[in-house]
């Protein structure tokens, strides 16, 4: 009767054994399926956004502008701008895509973990890089508006008008970056919150 017991117990924990593998198995499929999803939103976000930036300054033409105000040499500065900055998001686009497809292919945990932490810091990159963006582009839009229009070099002439408008202008500045850093992290916050928690629950398998 004891033989038979011990020989149970042996089979029992062999069958332990495979259950622990087979659920090790099912989560990391599951994870990498919520990985590769979170990260193809990232992918078709951050194309949108350009999309609406494009949409956005073909309504809004400054090149007219600088026309009204006899700065047509302005014009040349500011193609160069755009230009280098698509440029630049169009690198990040690729990177995310890079980072999807290799998420997407089927690889190693520790690989996955990897994937996950390099998409990560891509978009903290990318978040980073527009905020700052925005920054220098409304500084050159004040300083362009208060050198070129009348009407504005006339109230910076008057006393205390130059502090004023630069006190105008830096609440402006932090108000519209404060507003673009809270729709990040609202949007690419959530989505790195999941893909962080990802990480972790893979990190539990992996020991």
């Amino acid at each position: 009767m004891m033989e038979e017991l011990d020989l149970l117990k042996k089979d029992w924990k062999k069958n332990e054994s495979s259950f622990e593998q087979v659920s090790e198995v099912a989560i990391y499929k599951m994870i990498h399926q919520k990985s590769s999803s979170i990260v193809k939103w990232i992918l078709i976000i951050s194309i949108l956004e350009v999309l609406l930036w494009t949409g956005i300054s073909v309504f809004y033409n400054s090149d007219e502008y600088l026309k009204k105000m006899h700065s047509e040499y302005l014009i040349g500065y500011f193609k160069y701008i755009t230009v280098f900055n698509y440029v630049v998001i169009a690198v990040f686009i690729y990177m995310f895509y890079r980072n999807y497809k290799a998420i997407s292919t089927i690889t190693s945990t520790k690989q996955l973990m990897s994937d996950i932490m390099k998409t990560r810091k891509t978009v903290q990159y990318y978040v980073w890089y527009n905020l700052g963006m925005i920054v220098i582009s409304m500084i050159i839009g004040f300083v362009l508006v208060f050198t070129v229009d009348p009407k504005m070099q006339q109230l910076t002439a008057k006393n205390n008008g130059l502090l004023f408008m630069i006190v105008f202008c830096t609440i402006c500045i932090l108000i519209i970056v404060g507003l673009f850093w809270l729709f990040y992290r609202l949007i690419y916050g959530i989505l790195l919150r999941k893909l962080y928690k990802n990480y972790n629950e893979l990190k539990k398998i992996d020991l």
